[in-house]
């Protein structure tokens, strides 16, 4: 690895009186040529800014076309005609020990034109060069001797090892921090670690919680298929996903309990059971996400990056003997590498249309048209208030005595930060002669005033704090007398009204629903899992996961549960945050490893 450095800088300092040396004029030119070479390797990189195209004329010569390139030390190096030669005439060509080679450009400096020297110290050197002249040359070398590509490790990337076996290794990598509601690619990339001569297989479904695919689901399924790598060599797969505009700030990627299987030249090898990898969700463009990434890289990792003094043209596949040699291909692909050039920006864009939607190339705004009119824009508001609904339990312990004040927890009531109203009512069920059955009611406020109705009420007084800069609130509730219940249960509602800057159009919610993936799941104690959400009649939103009793294990928001300790069936209510009252259930059997769901524990 060569080093790259060209600063710091110094220049002449000039002043009245200062004899001037043939060093002084040297650093002048060395300071002028380090700048421009600074700032060519740090906006350009190195590579082929135009140009420099190789062909096989025929069996024995190469052309190689007039450009300009500019190498890892940001000297430019330009070919001002096209040249032709015979390869056994390039530099390199008789050192070669394989059959595939690669061609090379380098910057190379002549000295030129003799003068006399007056001042000579030397007297057998009368004479010196009076320019010097900046050129090129071509030469060969084996391919295999061409460097590793050498690159700095950024934190853009998160990976996790999904699979590692004595020949392969298999992972999942994704950026650490995503954009929320932007695509983003996952990729598998698998890499064969000893090279060799066997096939490797993968078949996995990952849960992704926060993303989508474009199928409209939470999982992702991988498959890789019979592959055959060489040594070092490297194979990556892509799955396109989207990241849900959601509240969660972190979320984990998880492998499908069994769903992983991987071979090794048809070989079942081990896959890492409790794979998860983390990565964030920001509201954040992706060019400014990756402009920061790019950015934070500082002047001495860019120097200890490749800087190489020749440019890569071109691999050539030869068939050689003992006294000749044929040129059989030319390769160009994947060999060359291109520098972008602003001015080229016009050109590419152009080209790059018959390959991209133009909302894509230019980063596309979203444009919302209602196409109603104002006036039935202001008939519209007013309408029904946003309302979330649930229930309340307030625990009363033992001994509990008429004028106790007992509290609920907080609850988050779904409807957001601002002025909300909450009301709690105790909900029963009794036998309704009217309709011939048990039906459901709830009395709000003042319990006594249906003393009449011979049903068991609870006879409490109720108030409720809400807490309006956190988008929750608070129940009190104090005996009016002894009661026998250890928890007070009650049925709450909190309304939104429209106000100031709240102002909106209330949502339809008629035949919209929401149902889990997977309603049902049985998993081992502590296992985990995700899920999923279907939408029907709706677009996807941000959904709130929540156990219905304590002691039932644990869920994050983005909807992983992990099973507690103890067997049981576990109740889990998932809802849209801002439309509680759409909701479902999903329903977790933990059973103890080891154990047949026919027998018994």
């Amino acid at each position: 690895m060569n080093n790259n450095q060209l600063f710091p800088f110094e220049r002449n300092r000039y002043y009245a009186g200062k004899m001037l040396t043939s060093a002084d004029f040297l650093a002048e030119q060395t300071y002028f040529n380090s700048k421009e070479r600074f700032f060519n390797s740090l906006m350009y990189g190195s590579g082929i800014v135009c140009g420099c195209g190789v062909f096989s004329l025929d069996d024995l010569s190469i052309l190689v076309e007039s450009g300009v390139a500019i190498d890892g030390q940001g000297r430019q190096i330009v070919l001002d005609s096209s040249v032709v030669k015979k390869l056994s005439a390039v530099e390199g060509f008789d050192s070669l020990r394989t059959n595939q080679a690669s061609l090379c450009l380098k910057y190379v400096e002549e000295p030129v034109h003799t003068v006399y020297s007056i001042n000579q110290t030397d007297p057998e050197k009368e004479y010196e060069y009076n320019r010097i002249k900046e050129g090129y040359q071509l030469f060969l070398m084996d391919t295999e001797d061409i460097p590793a590509s050498f690159e700095m490790e950024t934190e853009f990337l998160t990976s996790g090892v999904i699979v590692e076996s004595e020949d392969y290794i298999a992972e999942i990598l994704i950026p650490s921090v995503v954009c929320k509601d932007r695509p983003v690619k996952l990729v598998v990339r698998v890499r064969n670690l000893t090279g060799a001569d066997k096939r490797f297989s993968l078949d996995a479904v990952l849960q992704v919680p926060a993303f989508t695919t474009p199928e409209g689901g939470y999982e992702v399924h991988v498959v890789i298929d019979d592959i055959l790598l060489d040594k070092d060599e490297v194979f990556e797969k892509g799955y396109w996903m989207t990241a849900q505009d959601t509240v969660v700030l972190d979320t984990n990627i998880l492998l499908k309990s069994g769903s992983a299987r991987a071979y090794v030249d048809g070989n079942t090898v081990s896959v890492s059971s409790g794979f998860s990898l983390k990565t964030a969700i920001m509201d954040v463009k992706p060019r400014e996400l990756v402009n920061r990434q790019i950015g934070r890289m500082s002047l001495e990792m860019k120097n200890a990056g490749n800087s190489e003094d020749y440019i890569r043209l071109a691999d050539l596949r030869l068939v050689r003997t003992d006294t000749a040699y044929i040129i059989e291909e030319v390769l160009e692909n994947d060999v060359k590498k291109y520098v972008t050039v602003p001015s080229q920006e016009m050109l590419r864009e152009s080209y790059m249309e018959y390959f991209v939607k133009e909302a894509e190339l230019t980063g596309g705004t979203e444009r919302i048209q209602t196409g109603e009119s104002a006036e039935r824009a202001e008939l519209r508001l007013g309408d029904i208030p946003e309302v979330a609904t649930g229930i309340v339990e307030i625990p009363l312990g033992e001994n509990a005595r008429k004028g106790d004040i007992c509290y609920s927890g907080e609850i988050m009531h779904g409807l957001g930060k601002g002025n909300v109203y909450v009301e709690v009512g105790y909900e029963y069920i009794a036998e309704d002669k009217s309709l011939g059955t048990n039906a459901k009611s709830t009395i709000y406020g003042c319990a006594d005033l249906f003393e009449n109705e011979h049903i068991n009420l609870i006879n409490a007084e109720t108030a409720v704090k809400v807490l309006n800069d956190k988008g929750s609130f608070v129940v009190a509730a104090r005996l009016k007398e002894n009661v026998d219940f250890l928890v007070l249960t009650f049925r709450w509602v909190a309304i939104r009204f429209p106000a100031g800057n709240d102002i909106g159009m209330a949502a339809d919610y008629s035949g919209k629903s929401i149902s889990a993936e997977t309603p049902t799941v049985v998993l081992g104690t502590k296992e985990s899992h995700f899920f999923g959400v279907r939408y029907h009649n709706m677009d996807s939103c941000s959904i709130t996961y929540e156990l219905t009793e304590a002691g039932s294990g644990e869920i994050t928001s983005d909807g992983v549960y992990t099973a507690p300790t103890k067997e049981g069936v576990y109740e889990i209510r998932i809802y849209c945050t801002d439309m509680p009252i759409i909701c479902t259930y999903a329903y977790a059997i933990v059973k103890k490893k080891g154990y047949d769901d026919g027998e018994e524990a």
